[in-house]
């Protein structure tokens, strides 16, 4: 676990610092969609292998020499490419007062964005969490209900990758604004719809629910400066990480006190309270058209 989360700070550091201008959430979104293509591949290769007779220890050791394979080859490349070293100057000289440490050029629109991502992500995990779950109770199979979690995920992957572009076209609030709308429309239809429909507009939901992280990481190069970004996105990964622990304990217990469906109408409101950050989040972003 400290391996798989080590390296989601630096590399989006190195995408952001590498595409300074325009381009940076597109970029992110991709490597943000590629991530979720390589999870998705490397659980159904695990699941085949394992289906085929191999011992799960060998399929484990053999993901284990792959990813040290990938790192020599990521070194040697990236040495080639001249990219992700150290700062050649200090990173402090020439900074006014306050703009050293960590690097954070608008403190308020930092904590508006670190706020967003923590209520975002409480959503995108609560609705993973509990999805099949609300497709138990509308009477699908135990196995079939699974596909539930694939389903959203494999609209995320699209969703993750479109976003980006999205926010370069028509901007950070914009964007953000219409796919958390469109997350709530998504969970209280899901929730409404007979069970064949909702899982068709399982794939829709996945790509705004989780679309929205291609918006809100980007967002971290416009208030960070450039030798800080790692910290910025170190920070920031960290509070999504403890939002996607805490929201599935916390969705939980309205589950088991008042039902269901309190529990995903929590989420539907829960969504919708990044817009009003969004005011404190706009004149923040350097560059921001919405």
């Amino acid at each position: 676990g400290f391996g798989a989360a080590f390296q989601h700070a630096l590399s989006s550091s190195l995408i952001s610092r590498t595409f300074e201008g325009s381009g940076r959430r597109a970029a992110l979104g991709i490597y943000n969609s590629s991530g979720d293509v390589g999870k998705l591949a490397f659980t159904a290769c695990f699941g085949l292998a394992v289906g085929m007779g191999i011992a799960w220890q060998g399929v484990a050791g053999g993901f284990g020499l792959m990813a040290l394979i990938a790192a020599a080859a990521l070194y040697l490349i990236l040495r080639q490419l001249d990219v992700g070293g150290r700062p050649a100057a200090d990173p402090g000289a020439g900074h006014p007062a306050g703009k050293i440490g960590w690097g954070i050029r608008n403190s308020t629109g930092f904590t508006a964005l670190a706020m967003i991502v923590f209520l975002d992500i409480a959503v995108q995990s609560g609705f993973l969490t509990f999805v099949p779950f609300l497709m138990i109770e509308k009477q699908a199979p135990a196995g079939f209900a699974a596909l539930a979690v694939v389903l959203t995920l494999g609209g995320g992957i699209l969703g993750k990758f479109a976003c980006g572009f999205l926010a370069e076209r028509i901007g950070v609030i914009r964007s953000l604004v219409a796919v958390e709308c469109l997350t709530a429309v998504g969970v209280v239809a899901v929730l409404l719809a007979p069970t064949p429909v909702a899982f068709l507009l399982l794939p829709l939901i996945g790509l705004v629910l989780q679309g929205s992280s291609s918006i809100t990481y980007g967002s971290v190069g416009d208030l960070v400066q450039g030798e800080r970004q790692s910290r910025g996105f170190a920070a920031i990964y960290s509070i999504a990480s403890g939002s996607a622990i805490l929201a599935p304990i916390g969705l939980g217990l309205i589950g088991d006190r008042y039902g269901l469906t309190p529990a995903m109408l929590t989420m539907a409101c829960v969504v919708l309270l990044p817009l009003p950050l969004c005011v404190l989040l706009r004149p923040a972003l350097a560059g921001e058209h919405a």
